[in-house]
């Protein structure tokens, strides 16, 4: 398996997609001001205490309270809330835990109205984003999450990742680490430190540790809410749990962006600072390698596979639907059992790549087509559960009910990314009717000639719909030559997949677009 990643800075957001041989898996959108990534962790004041639901909500700088639920104080909060009080207190505490003396834990089975109390400060780490109408979900349970381990402060416990399957190399990595871990420390193993060298643990831990004593150290006499400990932005996440040897190539089309990404991939894997290419264009990034085209293809209520699948996938507010239908595919007549379970195992690998494209969460049912042998159905149930290996979201599966309906659930912890493929019409609005489309070179040559007044510009890059930009530069002398040999200016035009029929966007040489 090869992979790829695409990441595409404008002035509002940043795109960034992954591709395994090819084929997008992943997509992530987030605005250049995003606040509230899960991991980061923030200073906070208890607003209110909700007995009933043995809840909290908690200001933490968004416009709703944030939830804080009493199982996710941690069975540690006390020795958290200790440590806070002496940090906030001196100006210059002492943020090591070696020396810390842990309070009792809590009892799980207590109330929340028991430990905390309304304006009492505390520390809280986001467990998920804002979704909808819904303020982020905290924790109190902090960890932090390094190419190798993840530090749990106050917990002197070492686990190691259920997917390093060898024994001896699951005790050897655990002997490793309890040598060097200090008291007052826990650790988690991930997956990607197998084979992976004491000394390289040892500096990683060194530095997560010193990442949470710095962050604490800065508290005294500060007002809430305060963000404490920011996670990596999301390029650099992604790189830190995914960078493997199946890592090809990760294109960047903003230099600063690709600087802070090279000095991330050297600091923990130096030999694949060489993937990272800068590539920068008048064209965007996802146009030149396609990848506007499969959003397109991918993200609407219908998806259709190269065998003549296709699925319908529904939202509503309490699940997602997902139906599976054989459309035009060729079938054999005689056996329609051996049908179905071909066309399910197809529908299979394109539901676990769009579960994770989407990034859907929560309940998902799949209405696969109807199958009445036990060792298909469960056939189909292995083949789902091996397909969804490769998804990091939490996840849980269900075999296939006698009505061939199959049960997932995923975890949740940023909004789901939802794509609005159909386009209405810039000329009509949705009515219906439009003017003639013979006339759109007549309107774009109209709004050249206003921007030729206003503007000191020699250099017009038109970016337009490829059947537009077709028609503009179609024949002998084509619309692009003769605005050419009339104003005296360099006019390029490119195609732009994402654009709408009628819709063009002007720029300068620098990549600007024109607007007056």
């Amino acid at each position: 398996m090869i992979r790829e990643l695409f990441v595409e800075v404008d002035t509002n957001e940043i795109k960034i997609a992954l591709l395994e041989d090819k084929t997008l898996v992943e997509l992530n959108k987030e605005k250049n001001n995003l606040q509230f990534s899960v991991g980061d962790v923030y200073l906070g004041r208890v607003k209110k205490i909700m007995p009933g639901l043995n809840a909290a909500f908690v200001d933490v700088g968004y416009s709703k309270d944030a939830f804080l639920h009493y199982l996710d104080l941690g069975p540690h909060f006390l020795s958290l809330q200790k440590y806070l009080h002496q940090c906030i207190q001196s100006p210059n505490p002492n943020t090591s835990l070696n020396i810390f003396e842990p309070s009792p834990e809590i009892n799980k089975n207590g109330r929340i109205n028991q430990i905390l109390k309304s304006g009492q400060l505390i520390v809280v780490q986001i467990a998920k984003e804002p979704i909808s109408t819904k303020g982020p979900r905290l924790t109190s349970e902090i960890s932090i999450a390094g190419r190798n381990l993840v530090l749990v402060p106050f917990s002197n416990k070492v686990s190691v990742s259920q997917k390093i399957k060898s024994a001896e190399e699951r005790h050897r990595l655990k002997h490793i680490v309890e040598s060097i871990l200090p008291s007052n420390y826990g650790v988690i193993i991930r997956t990607v430190s197998e084979g992976k060298h004491a000394q390289e643990l040892d500096a990683e831990l060194r530095e997560l540790i010193q990442k949470w004593e710095s962050a604490f150290k800065k508290l005294y006499q500060v007002k809430p809410p305060m963000l404490i400990l920011g996670e990596l932005e999301r390029t650099n996440a992604i790189i830190r749990d995914m960078l493997n040897e199946s890592f090809a190539s990760i294109y960047v089309n903003d230099k600063q962006i690709a600087n802070t990404m090279r000095s991330f991939v050297q600091s923990i894997e130096p030999e694949k600072e060489k993937i990272i290419k800068l590539q920068q264009g008048n064209t965007s990034l996802f146009e030149q390698f396609g990848i506007n085209k499969q959003i397109k293809s991918l993200f609407g209520k219908t998806v259709t596979l190269k065998s003549g699948i296709y699925l319908i996938i529904e939202h509503t507010e309490a699940l997602h639907v997902i139906d599976v239908n054989s459309g035009h595919r060729q079938i054999n007549d005689n056996d329609q059992e051996q049908n179905a379970l071909e066309v399910n195992m197809i529908a299979a690998e394109e539901i676990s790549r769009q579960l994770r494209l989407r990034d859907m969460g929560g309940i998902i049912v799949i209405d696969f087509i109807d199958m009445y042998k036990v060792e298909n159905k469960r056939t189909l149930y292995e083949h789902m559960k091996k397909l969804m290996e490769k998804d990091k979201a939490k996840h849980n599966i269900l075999p296939v009910s006698k009505f061939g309906l199959m049960q997932i659930t995923r975890q949740r912890v940023r909004p789901e990314l939802n794509i609005v493929t159909a386009e209405t019409c810039p000329t009509c609005s949705g009515t219906g009717q439009i003017g003639s489309t013979l006339l759109i070179g007549n309107q774009i040559e109209s709004y050249l000639e206003y921007l030729f007044e206003k503007t000191p510009y020699r250099y017009f890059h038109i970016k337009a719909n490829p059947y537009v930009a077709a028609f503009l530069k179609y024949g002998f002398p084509s619309w692009r030559f003769k605005w050419i040999v009339k104003y005296k200016r360099y006019i390029k035009i490119t195609p732009e997949d994402q654009l709408p029929f009628l819709e063009y966007h002007v720029f300068n040489r620098q990549g600007v677009e024109i607007e007056i």
